[in-house]
């Protein structure tokens, strides 16, 4: 009897996560576009922001040191809103290349795979998977700082999922996904910024130049195209374009 209640229960629950919600009103839409908006350009509210995209960019570089078969031994996050990721493998080739690049494209592009999400109504797996990213990210975070950044963004996150109400759901995960598209756009042009000053000479886009012998300002490029293009293109997908 027992388990035939978890399994009916188990049942339910992915049907829930698996299942799709009705997209927000149109209002809702726009408003969480003007929410990310607003914590995104302003100066003040961005050095406190940015630390959400911090955890994306160093959890970037995490994850695609796994799947290139690199030995991930941690992760720092920092008050200044920056971060390192430190990983063990061969100080060269395909798969140092992918982990350095990874950094600066992980927002946008965790944004577009949000906005295909969302497009398809999946809100509440959108949250679930977020979820346990945040979950998977915080096991290899070795500092106290950047534990206290992923629990309370975790938290965040299973407390909308587990007590709000689909309208709550549905607009705080179109929130998070507009704040990853317009958020990912910014660090690329302050990167810049601080080149053209002289600073920055370890920056993700020089150890690429060095390990490819491509110029760093290819590699900024790069990094602007996948920003805007996931802009542009998970902005569509939200809008319903």
């Amino acid at each position: 009897m027992v388990s035939t209640v978890a399994a009916a229960s188990l049942a339910s629950l992915w049907d829930e996560v698996s299942g799709t919600q009705p997209d927000p009103d149109t209002w809702v839409v726009f408003a969480t576009l003007a929410a990310a908006a607003a914590v995104v350009v302003p100066q003040g509210l961005w050095r406190l922001s940015r630390n959400a995209v911090t955890i994306a960019h160093e959890g970037g570089h995490g994850l695609v040191a796994l799947l290139t078969g690199r030995t991930l031994t941690g992760i720092r996050l920092h008050s200044d809103t920056s971060g390192l990721t430190v990983s063990r493998g061969k100080p060269h080739g395909i798969g140092m290349i992918l982990t350095a690049a990874a950094g600066y494209t992980a927002p946008p592009l965790l944004g577009l795979g949000g906005a295909a999400l969302l497009g398809a109504g999946r809100i509440t797996l959108l949250l679930w998977l977020a979820t346990a990213l945040l979950v998977a990210m915080l096991v290899m975070i070795r500092n106290a700082y950047g534990a206290m950044s992923v629990l309370v963004t975790g938290g965040t996150f299973v407390l909308v999922s587990w007590l709000a109400g689909p309208q709550v759901q549905a607009a705080f995960a179109y929130a998070v996904v507009w704040f990853l598209l317009l958020g990912g756009v910014r660090p690329a042009f302050e990167l810049q910024a601080k080149r053209s000053r002289g600073g920055a000479g370890d920056s993700d886009a020089d150890q690429l130049s060095r390990l490819t012998h491509v110029p760093a300002g290819l590699w900024l490029f790069l990094f602007h195209a996948v920003s805007l293009c996931a802009l542009l293109g998970g902005g569509r997908w939200l809008l319903g374009l």
